[in-house]
């Protein structure tokens, strides 16, 4: 009897271990994918990170901000996996970093925010007084020209605090070409760029920097992805619409934004430096919308250190973020992607080769 429980014993023994070797064998092996770039979409790719990682637990994803410029040098020299950016990249750019194609992933609004003691959402502005405001021309918060279409408000009499962007910002790619498009002064005086030298303010970096700014200086305003003015609970701007309609800038807005995308678009791995949404002609559109982009090499295996493995993680990742992961985009006001975006990005996500090798995109 003893004899026998002890072998029993072995054998159970023998049987968990087994089971325990195979599920250490089968387990699959971590994958760690590093990228940086924009913080316009960043709320959003945190989002799809944590969802991501519930369904592929062994996908580590590791996405640092630091505002467009810095995600496209850091594609351009190798050092992620992959990079966000809201301008497209420039002719430059495409040579500096031959092979890599364009995946919008997200589309968002670039509100007008403002920290002015009781006065909430709605106040009311126009493309010319806002780059007046930048340009240093507007420098009351009681200027006539605010107060005359604000009629309601009892606007101080207060100096205006500018709050803007000091590191390389796609984000402030669009916000300048958007006052380049409505104030000659603008586009002659400092232009459109990612990095420009701003006519008066404060700079800070990233969206989360200018949010937090402006949650803190009052009488200050400041140019804030939608999702960032959300999360601070920030009054934003009604903006008057080339259709004379001022617009709070909101899922519906940047939605009907969205509508005015041009036909054709560009393929993947074609420039699409000349594709906006600013100024639509939309009765209920947000003047101030964009698309914003992934951006990855067409052959992965250029990047240093990349596996095949590492390589189909990426490219299934970016497939779940513009197909499953579009409704998480809504609860944070990013409007998802229209039909037409979605078959460009599958047409692309599917060129997608490692060392000309296919990879499976789900």
């Amino acid at each position: 009897m003893k004899t026998t429980y002890i072998i029993g014993i072995a054998v159970i023994a023998i049987i968990i271990g087994a089971v325990a070797a195979y599920a250490y064998l089968s387990a699959p092996e971590s994958i760690s994918i590093t990228a940086s770039g924009a913080t316009f979409p960043q709320p959003f790719l945190a989002e799809t990170i944590a969802e991501y990682s519930l369904i592929k637990s062994n996908v580590q994803i590791n996405y640092q901000g630091g505002g467009s410029g810095k995600g496209v040098t850091d594609l351009t020299n190798k050092i992620v996996d992959f990079a966000c950016s809201d301008a497209p990249l420039s002719s430059s750019q495409r040579a500096a970093a031959p092979n890599v194609v364009h995946i919008p992933e997200t589309i968002g609004a670039i509100t007008i925010a403002y920290n002015i003691p009781n006065i909430g959402t709605g106040l009311k502005l126009t493309g010319p007084i806002i780059a007046d405001i930048f340009l240093g021309k507007i420098t009351m918060w009681d200027d006539p020209v605010i107060t005359a279409i604000n009629p309601d408000l009892t606007l101080p009499h207060k100096a205006i605090t500018v709050i803007n962007r000091s590191d390389g910002s796609g984000t402030t790619n669009w916000f300048t070409k958007y006052l380049s498009s409505v104030s000659d002064t603008w586009k002659s005086q400092v232009g459109a760029n990612s990095t420009v030298q701003w006519p008066v303010g404060i700079g800070q970096s990233g969206n989360s920097g200018v949010a937090g700014t402006v949650t803190s200086t009052e009488y200050s305003i400041g140019y804030i992805e939608l999702a960032y003015t959300l999360e601070h609970n920030i009054p934003v701007a009604a903006i008057k619409n080339p259709a004379g309609s001022y617009i709070i800038p909101t899922l519906a807005s940047t939605t009907a934004a969205a509508k005015a995308l041009p036909s054709p678009l560009p393929s993947g791995s074609d420039s699409w430096e000349n594709i906006s949404i600013l100024n639509t002609s939309g009765t209920d559109a947000y003047p101030i919308a964009t698309p914003t982009y992934m951006l990855v090499y067409k052959d992965l295996s250029v990047i240093p250190e990349m596996t095949k493995e590492k390589a189909t993680a990426i490219v299934q990742y970016i497939w779940y973020v513009v197909h499953d992961d579009q409704q998480l985009g809504n609860k944070l006001q990013y409007a998802t992607l229209p039909s037409n975006l979605v078959e460009i990005n599958e047409t692309t996500l599917k060129s997608i080769t490692f060392n000309g090798e296919t990879i499976p995109t789900h």
